[in-house]
């Protein structure tokens, strides 16, 4: 379970309820919750979507599309009902920030929830939980249950008639454990009790989504951070981020680490400084060999490159992604071989087998690797795990492939010839250090 850590460098917005008790609803009143959804019921929805606009708000799932853009997709008028999906799917390798959210705060994304659906015109809510995630639905249940009892859900929410009032339901669900249903359509399909499989695009989730209706689908982060843009004001959430990156991030920082946590920092924050000051630097003194900046799916990034800030342009700079924040640390002591094989095995265990590049590309990747670490690779194999990576590029019906191609590449290209001196000498050279970076 991620620890509750803190920094003087934290700037507290979505994180500042966590530890206080806000699970409980009357603990969250007391602490200014539902004030946002009040407001907003009040206001009307071309007022909230110009707000979420205003504020540079983008995806915390890990796409980086403005929120506030993406709900003023959904049409105004629809034949068929509109719904708002949260999506706390939450099984990228080294990211754990909304299990926090959950945990501490399940009233936000309820709240969160409702000022989506007041934006776009919903009744109907769903919040989509991972499957391990089972003892945090009892959470996210009680706390809805709490939100009914106290006539914030339901006919006539925050007291208006329950005959001609606004109507907003919430229904809890979660799926099996499979990593793919992550993807917003695959999703859907989960969620309307089939195969978690990606969908051909478009039409898109705003317009054709759950059950053909128009959906939005924001991450449960997003989703939990939407009452205090309300709160705050969109203006005053932009200013505490970087340019065109609104507010802050929950930054779950693992691997070799002192201090490792979930820490809520401005985005644009410097990611040297990240790993030097907040998290305490490399363990045991060691020396920094790479970082992986934003969950197992995102390029690796080498120490000449980390003194940059954390937001999705200026981390898109250096070839790689902000993803899900998922920050892990790796020291001198790692195999990056065994690294990049351990990454491409939960690739080819979670691939759902609807694409024959992603399928088939995957399964290649991770034989490939296993026999080049064991010490039976040929010279022709460093050029061909590089060549299976780059055909699966762009080559699926959702980004699965890319996910499991990029971190591969980046670890053909930037250690290469940590990939030559297993060849060269039949074994891992870092034999005797086995301990790797936990992702």
């Amino acid at each position: 379970m991620p620890r509750l850590v803190s920094h003087p460098d934290e700037v507290k917005i979505v994180s500042r309820r966590f530890g206080l008790g806000a699970a409980k609803i009357d603990r969250y009143l007391e602490l200014g919750g539902y004030k946002a959804a009040k407001k907003c019921l009040e206001q009307g929805p071309d007022w909230i979507i110009n707000e979420m606009k205003a504020s540079n708000l983008r995806g915390r799932g890990g796409a980086g599309f403005p929120a506030g853009m993406k709900w003023s997709f959904v049409p105004k008028k629809s034949a068929k009902p509109k719904y708002v999906l949260v999506n706390g799917d939450e099984s990228e390798p080294g990211t754990c920030k909304d299990h926090l959210i959950f945990l501490h705060d399940p009233h936000a994304v309820i709240e969160g929830t409702i000022i989506a659906g007041l934006a776009i015109g919903a009744k109907v809510g769903f919040i989509y939980l991972r499957g391990e995630y089972r003892y945090l639905l009892e959470i996210m249940e009680k706390a809805v249950a709490g939100a009914y009892a106290k006539g914030f859900l339901g006919k006539g929410i925050f007291g208006t008639d329950p005959k001609t009032g606004t109507e907003f339901q919430i229904i809890t669900h979660t799926g099996a454990g499979a990593y793919e249903v992550g993807e917003e359509s695959a999703l859907m399909e989960s969620l309307e009790g089939k195969r978690g499989i990606p969908r051909i695009k478009p039409p898109f989730p705003a317009v054709v989504g759950l059950y053909g209706g128009p959906t939005v689908i924001n991450n449960a982060e997003t989703i939990a951070t939407v009452p205090h843009v309300i709160e705050m004001g969109a203006a005053a959430y932009a200013a505490a981020g970087s340019a065109r990156n609104g507010g802050t991030r929950l930054f779950s920082i693992s691997g070799h680490v002192e201090r490792p946590g979930v820490y809520e920092l401005p985005m644009g924050y410097n990611l040297k400084k990240m790993i030097y000051e907040v998290a305490g630097g490399v363990r045991g003194g060691r020396k920094l060999k790479a970082i992986v900046p934003g969950g197992s799916s995102t390029p690796v990034l080498l120490p000449e490159e980390i003194d940059i800030g954390m937001d999705f342009d200026q981390v898109a700079k250096t070839g790689s992604m902000l993803g899900s924040a998922g920050v892990v640390v790796i020291d001198d002591q790692t195999c990056m071989v065994e690294f990049a094989l351990r990454t491409i095995s939960f690739y080819q265990h979670e691939s759902c087998g609807w694409c024959i590049p992603c399928r088939e590309g995957t399964d290649w990747l991770k034989k490939s690797l296993t026999r080049f670490h064991a010490g039976f690779g040929t010279a022709k194999d460093i050029d061909n795990i590089q060549h299976i990576a780059e055909n699966m590029l762009g080559r699926t019906f959702c980004p699965f492939g890319d996910a499991a191609a990029m971190p591969t590449l980046a670890f053909v290209k930037k250690f290469r010839k940590e990939f030559e001196d297993h060849l060269n000498r039949k074994a891992c050279p870092f034999a005797k250090h086995v301990e790797l970076a936990v992702i």
